[in-house]
């Protein structure tokens, strides 16, 4: 029996509470004015204590509740700094622990699915987590043929609990709204609930994983684990070291920043290239930044190494070519056969280029205008441009305030940017990847990045190049011909 607070009524009371939470400091707030103090004062002990109620309550459930804080964490860069601030701290705890279950719940799952003979596949097993997330938690272990392994472990009754923190949570998902302006929270929610089995699946998880180690297993810029075992409840792959991602994001060096994003990028849009698979859960306790051997890195023939040799024995003053991206938990994919839809290269070119008719007739057919609807064209097309600012120069610093000039923008609901935004329509075959999307840019503006995007998507992804599309159109005609000659 596990001992997080798991009944209905106990977690339902938690969650109840927060929207009441924010009430009544609403109003302790309003006394404090009265009584002399300045708004800005309040307004910053507000937000510090929305902050520690919000965010402590998260983390204690974990379930669903947590996944929504992960979810959120990756957009704080959006909000102004002096309502970020507060929420910072808390937000990144999110990403890399969480209280931790009993260690008598731990040892109960493993006996239950791997034996009661459990330790014999172990030579060393730490019973302290190395890190929690929202289903589960991780310990480090030595497997018994001598690899250094993490070892996960799905929290009892996770399911249920992921549930109905998801419904609870939906019911006042408009409170949650300031935390990411321009971001409609309600539909995330949904989309998290309606993942719910998948994640819980660790035989997919482990699918996901190895399908993606097989394609990335000669790879000079991406590292992701071997599964090593797999059984309900429990999954065990090889140990990474590194740097976190979050520890990059509030200590790195530029050049480490830097890599990091511009690997992460490579990472979103290469993957489903190369897999079929679009890994969805782009937070930053999933990737770590890992140094690359002097052997790897390739020394010089007097043995001296090269000018991206890495220096300091744990690599972390490592040049910028010294650094490869660790990728963890597979819990959430989406599959993609084809690899990323054709029409999102092909709309981004069209943008770049101008064709306001083009992108909007585009746009129509694929679902993103409805029928009953009719736009300007133009106005369309002034609404995307700011957003895809990235792609059009050969090199882009994410920061945070140009995200925040984003959300800004199209959260004023006294904007034309905001009003056509709530016409446009965004089709099922597309949320899961506008999430992912807008996660990874939320990262790259936390790392203050500057990353060649464009050369990503001209590399991977399909319809970017115009060049593209005309090979395939004039194929097609040869096929056709040939066809028509047989």
């Amino acid at each position: 029996m596990s001992d997080l607070p798991r009944k209905a009524v106990t977690r339902t009371a938690k969650l109840a509470a927060l929207p009441l939470g924010f009430a009544g400091r609403a109003t302790w707030g309003l006394g404090k004015r009265i009584g002399g103090k300045s708004a800005e004062i309040v307004g910053r002990e507000l937000q510090q204590r929305t902050a520690d109620q919000l965010f402590k309550v998260l983390g204690e459930l974990k379930g669903g509740a947590m996944k929504l804080g992960q979810a959120l964490s990756v957009f704080e860069s959006a909000l102004p700094e002096e309502v970020a601030g507060p929420y910072r701290a808390a937000l990144t705890k999110l990403q890399e622990a969480a209280p931790p279950m009993p260690t008598r719940t731990v040892h109960a799952v493993l006996a239950e699915r791997l034996g009661a003979e459990w330790r014999d596949l172990f030579l060393e097993f730490d019973d302290k987590p190395a890190a929690a997330a929202s289903i589960g938690q991780v310990h480090r272990a030595v497997w018994h043929d001598g690899r250094e392994v993490a070892v996960k472990v799905q929290y009892p009754g996770a399911g249920d609990a992921l549930l109905s923190d998801l419904n609870q949570l939906s019911r006042f998902a408009r409170l949650l709204g300031p935390l990411v302006p321009g971001m409609d929270i309600k539909p995330l929610i949904t989309e998290l609930r309606d993942r719910v089995s998948e994640e819980l699946d660790y035989e997919l998880e482990a699918a996901a994983q190895r399908q993606h180690a097989e394609q990335f297993a000669d790879d000079p810029d991406v590292v992701v684990p071997e599964v090593v075992h797999q059984s309900d409840q429990v999954l065990v792959t090889e140990w990474i070291d590194g740097i976190p991602m979050a520890d990059v994001i509030t200590d790195g060096t530029p050049e480490q920043r830097d890599r990091a994003g511009q690997l992460l990028a490579r990472f979103l849009f290469s993957g489903p290239a190369r897999t079929g698979l679009l890994h969805a859960d782009p937070h930053p306790g999933n990737f770590r930044l890992l140094p690359v051997a002097a052997t790897e890195a390739g020394d010089t023939e007097d043995g001296a190494q090269g000018e991206d040799g890495a220096g300091g024995e744990d690599g972390r003053d490592g040049a910028v070519g010294q650094w490869r991206l660790g990728v963890l938990d597979f819990g959430t994919v989406d599959r993609l056969p084809g690899g990323l839809p054709a029409t999102i290269g092909t709309s981004l070119r069209m943008t770049i280029d101008g064709e306001a008719e083009a992108v909007y007739e585009l746009l129509r057919e694929e679902g993103f205008v409805k029928d009953s609807i009719d736009l300007d064209p133009d106005a369309v097309l002034d609404y995307l441009l700011p957003i895809i600012e990235p792609a059009q120069a050969d090199e882009f610093t994410f920061t945070r305030s140009w995200i925040r000039q984003q959300a800004a923008r199209i959260a004023d609901v006294r904007s034309p940017a905001h009003q056509l935004g709530k016409q446009l329509n965004l089709p099922p075959a597309y949320l899961l990847i506008h999430r992912v999307t807008l996660s990874t840019i939320g990262v790259l503006c936390q790392l203050g990045a500057t990353v060649r995007l464009r050369q990503e998507l001209e590399d991977w992804l399909p319809g970017f190049l115009a060049e593209e599309v005309e090979s395939d159109e004039s194929g097609a005609a040869e096929e056709d011909g040939v066809a028509a000659g047989a």
